[in-house]
Protein backbone atom coordinates (compact mmCIF):
# COMPACT_ATOMS: atom_id res chain seq x y z
CA UNK A 1 0.00 0.00 0.00
CA UNK A 2 1.14 3.08 -0.64
CA UNK A 3 1.74 6.41 1.38
CA UNK A 4 2.03 8.52 -1.26
CA UNK A 5 -0.26 11.75 -0.96
CA UNK A 6 -2.13 13.28 -3.91
CA UNK A 7 -0.69 16.48 -4.91
CA UNK A 8 -2.24 19.19 -3.76
CA UNK A 9 -4.36 21.88 -6.45
CA UNK A 10 -1.46 24.27 -6.15
CA UNK A 11 1.18 21.39 -6.87
CA UNK A 12 -0.78 20.00 -9.35
CA UNK A 13 -0.75 23.49 -11.08
CA UNK A 14 3.00 24.05 -10.48
CA UNK A 15 3.23 21.15 -12.10
CA UNK A 16 1.63 21.88 -15.33
CA UNK A 17 3.07 24.85 -15.51
CA UNK A 18 6.65 24.04 -14.65
CA UNK A 19 5.82 21.60 -18.30
CA UNK A 20 4.99 24.12 -20.10
CA UNK A 21 8.08 26.34 -19.28
CA UNK A 22 9.80 23.76 -20.02
CA UNK A 23 7.61 23.46 -23.82
CA UNK A 24 8.13 27.23 -24.81
CA UNK A 25 4.79 28.42 -23.49
CA UNK A 26 5.71 31.14 -21.89
CA UNK A 27 7.05 32.75 -25.55
CA UNK A 28 3.57 31.58 -27.02
CA UNK A 29 1.71 33.12 -24.56
CA UNK A 30 3.18 36.63 -25.33
CA UNK A 31 2.22 36.14 -28.71
CA UNK A 32 -1.02 35.08 -28.18
CA UNK A 33 -2.08 37.46 -25.36
CA UNK A 34 0.10 40.95 -26.04
CA UNK A 35 -2.74 42.47 -27.89
CA UNK A 36 -5.76 41.99 -25.65
CA UNK A 37 -3.05 43.07 -22.49
CA UNK A 38 -2.17 46.42 -23.90
CA UNK A 39 -5.10 46.78 -24.58
CA UNK A 40 -5.80 46.42 -21.00
CA UNK A 41 -2.48 48.76 -19.76
CA UNK A 42 -3.86 51.47 -21.24
CA UNK A 43 -7.46 51.70 -19.06
CA UNK A 44 -4.86 51.19 -16.28
CA UNK A 45 -3.93 54.58 -16.11
CA UNK A 46 -0.19 53.45 -14.95
CA UNK A 47 1.97 56.20 -13.82
CA UNK A 48 5.62 56.46 -13.06
CA UNK A 49 6.21 55.50 -9.09
CA UNK A 50 3.59 53.13 -8.73
CA UNK A 51 3.55 49.46 -7.35
CA UNK A 52 2.16 46.99 -9.37
CA UNK A 53 1.76 43.47 -9.15
CA UNK A 54 1.65 40.78 -11.89
CA UNK A 55 0.03 37.38 -10.64
CA UNK A 56 0.42 35.09 -12.43
CA UNK A 57 3.17 36.23 -14.49
CA UNK A 58 4.35 33.34 -16.54
CA UNK A 59 7.43 34.14 -17.83
CA UNK A 60 7.46 38.16 -17.20
CA UNK A 61 6.51 39.81 -20.83
CA UNK A 62 3.86 41.80 -18.98
CA UNK A 63 6.23 42.93 -15.95
CA UNK A 64 8.63 44.28 -17.92
CA UNK A 65 5.92 46.09 -20.19
CA UNK A 66 4.37 47.12 -16.63
CA UNK A 67 8.36 47.99 -15.19
CA UNK A 68 8.68 50.19 -18.34
CA UNK A 69 5.42 52.47 -17.80
CA UNK A 70 6.09 52.81 -14.21
CA UNK A 71 9.69 53.20 -13.61
CA UNK A 72 11.57 56.68 -12.92
CA UNK A 73 9.54 59.53 -12.62
CA UNK A 74 8.31 62.72 -10.43
CA UNK A 75 6.80 60.08 -8.15
CA UNK A 76 9.59 57.98 -7.74
CA UNK A 77 10.54 54.70 -9.14
CA UNK A 78 8.38 52.56 -9.82
CA UNK A 79 8.24 48.66 -8.78
CA UNK A 80 6.78 45.62 -10.22
CA UNK A 81 6.65 42.41 -8.46
CA UNK A 82 5.56 39.42 -10.27
CA UNK A 83 4.04 36.01 -8.22
CA UNK A 84 3.72 32.66 -10.19
CA UNK A 85 2.97 29.06 -8.58
CA UNK A 86 5.67 27.52 -11.19
CA UNK A 87 9.06 28.16 -10.38
CA UNK A 88 10.48 27.30 -13.64
CA UNK A 89 8.34 29.92 -14.96
CA UNK A 90 9.94 31.89 -12.41
CA UNK A 91 13.35 31.09 -13.59
CA UNK A 92 12.76 31.93 -16.88
CA UNK A 93 11.41 35.33 -15.98
CA UNK A 94 14.25 36.46 -14.00
CA UNK A 95 16.46 35.28 -16.75
CA UNK A 96 15.07 37.45 -19.13
CA UNK A 97 15.04 40.72 -16.79
CA UNK A 98 18.47 40.96 -15.71
CA UNK A 99 18.49 44.27 -17.52
CA UNK A 100 15.15 45.57 -15.10
CA UNK A 101 16.57 47.39 -11.96
CA UNK A 102 12.50 48.21 -11.12
CA UNK A 103 11.05 44.33 -11.06
CA UNK A 104 11.02 41.22 -8.54
CA UNK A 105 9.89 37.55 -9.20
CA UNK A 106 8.91 35.57 -6.66
CA UNK A 107 7.24 32.01 -6.71
CA UNK A 108 4.28 31.82 -4.47
CA UNK A 109 0.31 31.12 -4.67
CA UNK A 110 -2.42 33.09 -5.34
CA UNK A 111 -4.10 31.67 -1.85
CA UNK A 112 -1.10 33.20 -0.34
CA UNK A 113 0.33 36.32 -2.01
CA UNK A 114 3.99 36.51 -0.37
CA UNK A 115 3.69 40.00 0.14
CA UNK A 116 2.67 42.67 2.74
CA UNK A 117 -0.06 44.12 3.53
CA UNK A 118 -1.61 47.58 1.52
CA UNK A 119 1.00 47.47 -0.93
CA UNK A 120 0.23 48.07 -4.14
CA UNK A 121 -1.46 50.41 -6.35
CA UNK A 122 -2.34 48.43 -9.24
CA UNK A 123 -2.63 44.38 -9.59
CA UNK A 124 -2.47 42.90 -13.65
CA UNK A 125 -3.60 39.14 -13.40
CA UNK A 126 -3.50 37.61 -17.04
CA UNK A 127 -5.16 34.78 -18.34
CA UNK A 128 -4.13 33.31 -14.99
CA UNK A 129 -7.17 33.63 -12.30
CA UNK A 130 -9.90 30.79 -13.75
CA UNK A 131 -6.66 28.00 -12.88
CA UNK A 132 -6.79 28.97 -9.26
CA UNK A 133 -8.02 26.22 -7.00
CA UNK A 134 -9.80 28.72 -4.80
CA UNK A 135 -10.79 32.13 -6.67
CA UNK A 136 -12.09 33.26 -3.26
CA UNK A 137 -9.12 32.75 -1.26
CA UNK A 138 -7.18 34.29 -4.57
CA UNK A 139 -9.37 37.65 -3.80
CA UNK A 140 -9.25 37.66 -0.16
CA UNK A 141 -5.22 37.86 -0.55
CA UNK A 142 -5.37 40.40 -3.28
CA UNK A 143 -7.70 42.57 -1.32
CA UNK A 144 -4.91 42.53 1.48
CA UNK A 145 -1.90 43.19 -0.16
CA UNK A 146 -3.74 45.96 -2.12
CA UNK A 147 -3.36 49.71 -1.29
CA UNK A 148 -5.97 51.41 0.41
CA UNK A 149 -8.25 52.56 -3.51
CA UNK A 150 -5.64 50.23 -5.32
CA UNK A 151 -6.91 49.18 -8.87
CA UNK A 152 -7.21 45.66 -9.84
CA UNK A 153 -7.88 44.73 -13.12
CA UNK A 154 -8.23 40.68 -14.12
CA UNK A 155 -8.10 39.58 -17.92
CA UNK A 156 -9.43 35.90 -18.75
CA UNK A 157 -10.30 34.82 -22.09
CA UNK A 158 -12.19 31.67 -20.31
CA UNK A 159 -15.72 32.33 -19.49
CA UNK A 160 -19.67 31.88 -20.37
CA UNK A 161 -20.00 34.99 -22.54
CA UNK A 162 -17.57 34.18 -25.04
CA UNK A 163 -18.89 30.39 -26.06
CA UNK A 164 -16.01 29.32 -28.22
CA UNK A 165 -13.62 29.54 -25.26
CA UNK A 166 -15.15 26.88 -24.17
CA UNK A 167 -13.97 24.10 -26.58
CA UNK A 168 -10.33 24.53 -24.92
CA UNK A 169 -11.40 23.14 -21.51
CA UNK A 170 -11.71 19.50 -22.08
CA UNK A 171 -8.24 20.02 -23.56
CA UNK A 172 -6.70 21.06 -20.59
CA UNK A 173 -4.85 18.98 -18.01
CA UNK A 174 -5.75 20.93 -14.64
CA UNK A 175 -9.52 21.90 -13.15
CA UNK A 176 -10.55 25.51 -13.70
CA UNK A 177 -13.62 27.58 -13.43
CA UNK A 178 -15.91 29.12 -15.81
CA UNK A 179 -18.31 32.26 -14.82
CA UNK A 180 -19.47 34.12 -16.40
CA UNK A 181 -19.15 38.31 -16.86
CA UNK A 182 -22.21 38.68 -14.01
CA UNK A 183 -20.75 35.94 -11.75
CA UNK A 184 -17.67 37.26 -11.40
CA UNK A 185 -18.93 40.30 -10.72
CA UNK A 186 -20.89 39.31 -7.87
CA UNK A 187 -17.95 37.31 -6.46
CA UNK A 188 -15.86 40.40 -6.74
CA UNK A 189 -18.25 42.46 -4.67
CA UNK A 190 -18.76 39.67 -2.19
CA UNK A 191 -15.40 40.04 -1.01
CA UNK A 192 -15.74 44.19 -0.56
CA UNK A 193 -14.57 45.42 -3.91
CA UNK A 194 -15.91 48.86 -4.84
CA UNK A 195 -16.56 50.33 -8.48
CA UNK A 196 -16.74 46.47 -9.87
CA UNK A 197 -17.08 46.82 -13.63
CA UNK A 198 -16.05 44.59 -16.66
CA UNK A 199 -15.92 44.42 -20.31
CA UNK A 200 -15.16 42.60 -23.50
CA UNK A 201 -11.57 42.95 -25.39
CA UNK A 202 -11.54 41.82 -28.54
CA UNK A 203 -8.59 40.60 -30.09
CA UNK A 204 -7.72 41.99 -33.24
CA UNK A 205 -4.20 40.46 -34.22
CA UNK A 206 -4.81 38.98 -37.44
CA UNK A 207 -5.05 35.27 -37.72
CA UNK A 208 -3.55 33.96 -41.39
CA UNK A 209 -6.53 31.63 -43.32
CA UNK A 210 -3.50 28.83 -43.42
CA UNK A 211 -3.17 28.80 -39.18
CA UNK A 212 -3.03 25.50 -37.89
CA UNK A 213 -5.24 25.37 -34.75
CA UNK A 214 -5.41 22.98 -32.15
CA UNK A 215 -7.46 24.48 -29.50
CA UNK A 216 -10.57 25.03 -31.69
CA UNK A 217 -12.82 22.98 -33.82
CA UNK A 218 -12.35 25.59 -36.75
CA UNK A 219 -10.41 28.11 -37.98
CA UNK A 220 -13.57 30.23 -37.83
CA UNK A 221 -14.21 29.32 -34.38
CA UNK A 222 -10.44 30.79 -33.48
CA UNK A 223 -11.79 33.94 -35.35
CA UNK A 224 -15.00 34.29 -33.72
CA UNK A 225 -13.22 33.83 -29.87
CA UNK A 226 -11.27 36.62 -31.13
CA UNK A 227 -14.29 38.65 -32.16
CA UNK A 228 -16.16 38.57 -28.92
CA UNK A 229 -12.72 38.70 -26.93
CA UNK A 230 -11.50 38.24 -23.97
CA UNK A 231 -13.42 39.14 -20.37
CA UNK A 232 -11.91 42.43 -18.36
CA UNK A 233 -12.74 42.91 -14.63
CA UNK A 234 -12.20 46.11 -13.31
CA UNK A 235 -12.72 47.01 -9.40
CA UNK A 236 -10.95 48.90 -6.62
CA UNK A 237 -10.48 48.36 -3.07
CA UNK A 238 -11.93 50.91 -0.48
CA UNK A 239 -9.86 53.69 1.26
CA UNK A 240 -9.33 51.10 3.97
CA UNK A 241 -5.90 49.52 5.57
CA UNK A 242 -5.96 45.90 6.21
CA UNK A 243 -4.61 44.90 9.85
CA UNK A 244 -0.83 44.19 10.19
CA UNK A 245 0.19 40.62 10.75
CA UNK A 246 -0.20 39.40 14.20
CA UNK A 247 -4.18 40.25 13.67
CA UNK A 248 -6.55 38.03 12.17
CA UNK A 249 -7.29 38.91 8.16
CA UNK A 250 -9.06 35.97 7.63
Amino acid sequence: MSNDKPPSPDERLQQEFNRWAGEGEGEKMERHHLDITEKTMRRMDLRPGERILDLGCGSGWATRLLARMVSEGPQGFGQVVGVDISDEMVRQARAASRDFENVMFVVGSAAQIPWEENFFDKVLSVESFYYYPDQDRALAELFRVMAPRGRLFILINLYKDNPYSLHWVPKLKVPVHVRSAAEYVELLKKHAFENVEYCQIPDDTPTPDNYQTTSFHSLDDLKAFKRVGALLLMASKPDLRNPAPGYTIY
